[in-house]
């Protein structure tokens, strides 16, 4: 059983909304997190089908019966229930009655915008992040470029070259990826992740889509592992898998929307500079991705041609964990201009812009850290400090950037 860090959050949330919603993928522990912060309420799964029945049948005895709260699990499946919890909560507005959780962003969503805006507290739940996987803090974000502390109190700085069964490193963290069951049960993740494809992926397209070629969708999801740190070309993409581009766009939303994949967007300042403005394309488990792209041991993603941007995955994620636990929205960019030089992540901190760059490789990359000093040049008074982050063990300062051991995220 693994420590989530939004737990503090979950539970602050609870302290000033009625109702609290909890989204995320499939199997990134929504139910346990939500049960874990509140043992005190009862429980319902709307997965269940005679639980479904009862709430979309009697929605007032189901809601009513619970007093002392309730947590809702898989809300979405019964969407009419959200005009009810709209008249309870308008009635009793009492903090923390109603946590909800459920894999469908879009349908989750869009049932709260109807009848639950201004009342529900809306938090997003990623698989595992390393500090979690590791029991420790995770990193200060507020901090991040600037001078490094003392080696001493940088967690978990360590000779990362070797895997020990106790602290796995960077090829076995980047093949497994975050999902908690596969770590809590000890499941190879190759075995586990083809389930989860079968079983959760395609099942929920099939169900919002009603996707009927489901060879054809699992062409497009490999397809778009292919894809991952690129830009996306949605026209390409949709003729190399055989299908039309707005079945493209609707397939891409929903791996969007289920937390599969996230576009994340180029920051819009450009420096005298032309910038690209298309999208580019991540997946949010290291391990899925991994699964994808047929990469069956650590071994072969050490010498595989997409090692990088599979590590550049998991910095994005990294990032985004440690916003999204914090019950913040993730101000992430990227920045690449039409000559192709790119900043791989941007923090926009409001009042600076903090350039990220990651890189696999066991050693510092001195051309990144030049790169990196001539961009915060060309930002001038907007440009922040500036990170890499890189696979070796060894957290420096650098005149022009802290950079960061892979291991510290």
């Amino acid at each position: 059983m693994f420590a989530r860090t939004m737990a503090a959050t979950l539970r602050r949330q609870a302290l000033h909304y009625p109702v609290v919603t909890l989204t995320g993928p499939r199997q990134s522990g929504k139910t346990t997190l939500a049960r874990q912060a509140f043992p005190g309420l009862a429980y319902a799964n709307l997965e269940d089908p005679g639980q479904r029945e009862y709430a979309l049948h009697d929605p007032r005895e189901f809601l009513g019966s619970q007093a002392g709260g309730l947590i809702i699990d898989e809300a979405q499946r019964a969407p009419d229930l959200f005009s009810y919890i709209q008249a309870l909560v308008d009635q009793d507005d009492s903090p923390g009655r109603f946590i909800l959780t459920g894999s469908h962003d879009f349908l989750l969503m869009r049932s709260i915008r109807q009848s639950l805006a201004g009342r529900a507290a809306v938090l997003r739940l990623l698989p595992l992040s390393l500090a979690e996987l590791r029991g420790r803090a995770p990193i200060d974000l507020e901090q991040l470029g600037r001078p490094l502390p003392p080696a001493s109190a940088i967690p978990n700085v360590r000779d990362n070259t070797r895997d020990t069964p106790a602290t796995p490193g960077l090829l076995d963290t980047l093949f497994a990826g975050g999902y908690p069951r596969l770590h809590d049960k000890g499941i190879a993740p190759g075995d586990w992740l083809a389930n989860y494809v079968r079983t959760y992926v395609e099942r929920d397209v099939a169900e919002v889509l009603q996707v009927s070629d489901l060879e054809a969708f699992g062409r497009f999801l490999g397809l778009c592992a292919g894809r991952n740190a690129q830009l996306l070309n949605l026209t390409s993409l949709a003729n190399d898998c055989g299908i039309t581009h707005p079945t493209a766009r609707s397939w891409l939303s929903v791996l969007e929307t289920s937390y599969i994949v996230k576009l994340l967007r180029p920051h819009h300042r450009n420096f005298s500079k032309r910038l690209v403005k298309s999208a580019k394309l991540y997946f949010l488990d290291t391990g899925l991705l991994c699964y994808l792209l047929r990469i069956r041991s650590p071994e072969e993603l050490r010498t595989h041609a997409l090692r990088g941007a599979v590590f550049e995955s998991f910095v994005f994620s990294e990032l985004m964990k440690n916003q999204l636990n914090r019950g913040l929205e993730a101000d992430l960019y990227f920045w690449r201009d039409s000559s192709g030089k790119e900043i791989d992540f941007v923090i926009d901190r409001g009042h600076e812009l903090v350039p990220v760059e990651a890189k696999s490789a066991l050693t510092i990359s001195e051309d990144a850290l030049a790169w990196l000093g001539h961009w915060q040049a060309l930002a001038g008074q907007d440009g922040g400090p500036a990170a890499l982050v890189y696979g070796g063990d060894t957290c420096v300062n650098r005149s022009t950037a802290a950079v960061y051991s892979w291991n510290v995220l």
